[in-house]
């Protein structure tokens, strides 16, 4: 029999019910959470959200052949919720972890197939691009093959206008007027046509109202999804939780310099802009992201210029990282270029 050992669950905050405990089974070395009130056993997952930008394409890290995101238990080894995660991470993929921070808390009861009580603690990681390798198949993919319809660079992706007419079906097929109207209203919001009124932060909200329409895979917990949309599922919650690492990630490069987590040490300013656009998904107007970049004095000039292009030499920048200690990041809407 394995021993156990009881304690007031220090992650309340985290979203386990505040009459929770940590059960601890020595013989896995594994934690798991008992309510007082239920008698539900929950077992506690990292999960990571590992991201990087590749070629104008922003990347994820997969396991299973891009079927999940890299995760593992809380275990009594790991010194903290981060540590856990860095160590679940590079023993699935062999991919050391930079730049983390916490994402959400996902406590559903239904997020999990094949039952039981998962609670997942998810983290964003900015990274480099490099190599994985390990038993799990670990494996960088272009987030737009799980959402599709939030690459906007080349103007309205032929599937949001598809999207937009089976969601306004699902919007009108309910008798009540007062839920017809919300739900028409939270379509027209979401999955707006217009690039113009296109809101690339409302990430997790279109992936979540296209789970409650019923047009996702992963909606077909007790029976599957006729005719789902285009755009590869994900096992459990995964793809939700990529959605909300989108999401913050497409904030917060609006107000924090993160951008540069994922660049080289030196790069030319038209590669950040395409960084930039490949994580936004919508093209940046030109003169206005360089100035704006010139203006908050992100970068200096390395002296040396690059040729890639083939064209006129570019001058090659680096990131001037006391620019952190010097003054807050002046947060502002990017300079998306906007049709005619």
């Amino acid at each position: 029999m394995p021993s156990s050992r009881w304690g007031r669950s220090p992650v309340d905050a985290s979203g386990i019910p505040a009459a929770a405990f940590l059960w601890h089974n020595s013989e896995t070395g594994k934690f798991a959470c008992l309510t007082a009130s239920e008698n539900n056993i929950v077992t506690i997952d990292l999960t990571a959200v590992l991201v990087a930008v590749t070629g104008e394409e922003p990347r994820v890290l997969t396991i299973h052949d891009g079927k999940a995101l890299p995760s593992g238990p809380f275990e009594s080894g790991h010194r903290s919720l981060q540590t856990g995660l860095r160590d679940w991470v590079e023993r699935q993929t062999h991919h050391p972890l930079g730049y983390m921070e916490q994402l959400y808390t996902f406590a559903d009861r239904d997020r999990t197939q094949g039952g039981g009580r998962v609670i997942s603690i998810s983290y964003l990681g900015l990274t480099r691009e490099a190599r994985a390798s390990g038993a799990q198949a670990p494996d960088w993919r272009n987030w737009y093959r799980y959402l599709p319809w939030e690459d906007w660079r080349e103007g309205p992706p032929a599937i949001v206008t598809a999207i937009a007419k089976r969601l306004s079906a699902w919007a009108d097929s309910v008798p009540d007027p007062v839920l017809r109207r919300e739900r028409r209203q939270r379509v027209a919001t979401t999955f707006a046509l217009v690039p113009r009124e296109w809101n690339d932060e409302l990430v997790l909200q279109r992936y979540e109202l296209l789970y409650e329409a019923q047009l996702v895979p992963e909606a077909g917990q007790t029976r599957p999804v006729a005719d789902p949309l285009p755009g590869e599922p994900m096992m459990h919650d995964h793809r939700r939780i990529l959605a909300t690492g989108i999401a913050r990630l497409r904030a917060k490069i609006k107000y924090r310099p993160v951008v540069f987590e994922l660049m080289d040490e030196s790069f030319t300013l038209l590669r950040l802009q395409r960084a930039v656009e490949a994580l936004a998904g919508q093209r940046l107007h030109k003169q206005n992201f360089r100035r704006f970049i010139e203006q908050q004095g992100l970068v200096e000039e390395t002296g040396k210029v690059s040729t890639e292009t083939g064209g006129r030499p570019a001058k090659l920048v680096r990131f001037r990282r006391e620019v952190l200690q010097e003054r807050a990041f002046a947060g502002t809407k990017l300079p998306i270029a906007r049709p005619a």
